[in-house]
This record gives C-alpha cells, structure tokens and sequence, in this order.
C-alpha cells in the first residue's frame, strides 16, 4: 500500500468513525433492549479475527489476530452443540431481533469503535475467523492475499456488491459467469458450497486491494463504496 494511501486511509477511518459513533449513539440503548427482550442474555459478542496479512521478522507470514465487537445476534452460546460453523441466510440460531439487524448491518455499529482503535478500517475485506480462514485457504488458491496488509473493514467492496456469505445476486454482471465461477462441473453434492461463494468474494477483495496501490484509484473506489454502504442497509437485502 502507498504510504500516501495509508495516511489518508487511517485519517479516513478515525474522522469516519468517529462521526458514526456520534450519529448512531441514539440507536444503541434502544438495539440492546430489543435484543435483550427478545432473547435475554449478553448484549455485546465479542470474536477472535484474523486481520492483516504481515511479515514477522523470521520472514514468516502471518495474520494478526484481534477481537472483533458486534451485537449479538444468536442465541446464547449458539455454537455450545453445533460448533464452529458458519451462520447461513436462514441459520435457526439466529434470534428474530437478530436477523433484522444482520439484514440491516446495524449489529455492526460496535466495530466503529474498533476502527476507532486502529484493529479495523471502514473499508475492506471481511475478517474471518482464524479457524476457517485455515480452512478456506487450503480450499481456495490466494484467498490468504485478499488480507495482505491491508486491515479488514466493516464495509467493503464485496459487501455492497454481493449476497450473504457471498453469494452472486440475480441480474448482477458477475451472474453471467456464474456457470464457470461456481460448480463448473455441475455436481449436485457442491451445488450451494459455502467456497463458491468465497472464491467470488476473492474477486471482490482483490480487486479492492489493488486500487490501494495509487491514491486516486483508491480515493474513488473507497468514498464510492462508503456512499454506497447506507443503500445496501436500507435494502436491507445484502449480507456480509
């Protein structure tokens, strides 16, 4: 990333959210006591992240790690039977206060606190979970660069462009190629394969760290994704 683009990036993601705090500050006591009522238990949830993509001093790639905040959106304890899996457009442990504020992003409001603290940017690749990151970059070839120095962010390329989890929405250009990009070989057993999604969504996120390379490029693509963020929750059908 071009140190220039760096500068701008972060002054971008302190003046952001800090008028986000601001502006939604009214809105946080009156989600946490719907989320309370409808399922009483913790307001917040807190996750560990993979974020960056760095180089340690032995040469070694790495991700840093941070803890990621959001309201809570699941029962309690929604993964004490299931496990580590990843929450799906209709997933039952999701509460009903819960799936209005993931269709809205409202649930994301906390994490402008933590661009706030420099462990996210306003913009950029969505951060996963160390576990399935692992996974996910045995399965699908480069998904580990879309987080190469670059911290990963609330809204992003992807999320305004594309479905829950990543999923290509009907009428979308990209939709045209969706024959090639997912289940080439038409096997019903892959049919719906939560990497089909990811390898679209890799698309997106490579395509937004290349315009981090020259400050123009990026001051387009970062104030359009932003102007188009308050569209998506509005419409409130496009996921993360």
């Amino acid at each position: 990333m071009h140190l220039s683009v760096r500068i701008l990036k972060r002054a971008i993601d302190i003046a952001g959210s800090a008028l986000g705090l601001v502006l939604t500050a009214p809105l946080l006591p009156i989600i946490a006591a719907a989320i309370y009522v409808d399922s009483p238990g913790p307001i917040m949830f807190r996750q560990r992240r993979a974020g960056r993509l760095v180089r340690t001093e032995g040469r070694v790639h790495a991700f840093e790690e941070f803890e990621m905040h959001k309201f809570r959106t699941m029962i309690p304890d929604a993964e004490k039977r299931t496990g580590i899996v990843v929450a799906g457009e209709h997933d039952p442990r999701i509460t009903r206060v819960g799936r209005f504020l993931r269709k809205s992003r409202l649930d994301e409001l906390p994490q402008f606190w933590d661009v706030l603290c420099g462990r996210m940017s306003l913009v950029g690749p969505r951060p996963e979970r160390p576990e399935l990151l692992q996974q996910l970059s045995a399965a699908i070839p480069l998904f580990e660069e879309r987080m190469r120095d670059v911290k990963p962010g609330i809204t992003g390329y992807a999320q305004v462009s594309l479905g829950y989890t990543g999923s290509i929405p009907e009428g979308s250009d990209i939709g045209q190629l969706a024959g090639t990009l997912q289940n080439p070989f038409g096997l019903p057993e892959a049919k719906g394969a939560l990497a089909d999604d990811m390898r679209i969504k890799l698309l997106y996120d490579l395509a937004y760290t290349a315009s981090l390379e020259r400050l123009g490029t990026f001051l387009r693509t970062e104030l359009g994704i932003i102007a188009k963020t308050p569209l998506v929750m509005l419409r409130m059908s496009q996921g993360r």
